[in-house]
């Protein structure tokens, strides 16, 4: 059955392997995650399962929210998100997923929201090379120079890799591997970095990627 959960990034570590080696893994608090709602290709042209993580209180939720939860007798949850899996058949509203439905081993996609870094320049997030200093430069050294267009077409072609806002979108690592599983605190170690910051949401998924 395909697997995924939704999860709070911790922070980054380093654990050893039996021959001693250092493994460098982010520790992801995974769950525990329940189905808040089921979707059937009857009532709704598809299947799908809804998850819900991070407890919240009644009394922060909107009326729409609190009606969902309650047409779907489910307990209130602040982060759901949707999972399109091949069978549904064994998951019900209710059901509890925690990380141990993940293994040593096992290959996933890791989905989060980059960290901000507000407005930057060209440099800084397109990697864009600096003029020289030493004579007839003037203060443009760290600009965006030319951008190439001139009485034909008269404008800038969309793009064009100028300054402006630079993080804070999805990202999606892929092919990541699960170095160590604590089911009792629900914590999932992953070999290697995944996006956001500490304290983000990520979203742990079965890798789609295909090893060569």
């Amino acid at each position: 059955m395909q697997k995924a959960l939704i999860g709070k990034k911790i922070g980054m570590t380093q654990i050893f392997d039996e021959k001693g080696n250092v493994i460098p893994v982010t520790v992801v608090e995974a769950g525990p995650c329940n189905v808040v709602m089921k979707k059937t290709m009857e009532n709704d042209g598809y299947e799908a399962v809804q998850l819900g993580f991070g407890d919240v209180k009644v009394q922060r939720l909107n009326k729409p929210m609190m009606g969902h939860f309650k047409k779907n007798d489910a307990a209130p949850k602040k982060h759901l998100k949707e999972f399109k899996f091949d069978d549904i058949a064994s998951l019900n509203v209710g059901d509890t997923l925690t990380a141990d439905i993940f293994a040593v081993g096992d290959k996933v996609d890791v989905v989060g929201t980059s960290k901000g870094h507000g407005t930057a320049g060209s440099i800084k997030r397109w990697n864009f090379s600096r003029l020289k200093e030493s004579h007839g430069t003037g203060p443009v050294a760290r600009h965006a120079g030319s951008l190439g267009a001139c009485s034909d077409p008269s404008r800038v072609y969309k793009g064009k890799k100028l300054a402006g806002h630079f993080g804070c979108e999805r990202v999606t690592i892929q092919n990541l591997t699960v170095a160590k599983i604590d089911a009792e605190n629900n914590l999932v170690a992953i070999k290697g970095a995944v996006p956001g910051p500490k304290g983000g949401i990520v979203v742990i998924r079965d890798s789609v990627k295909k090893e060569a």
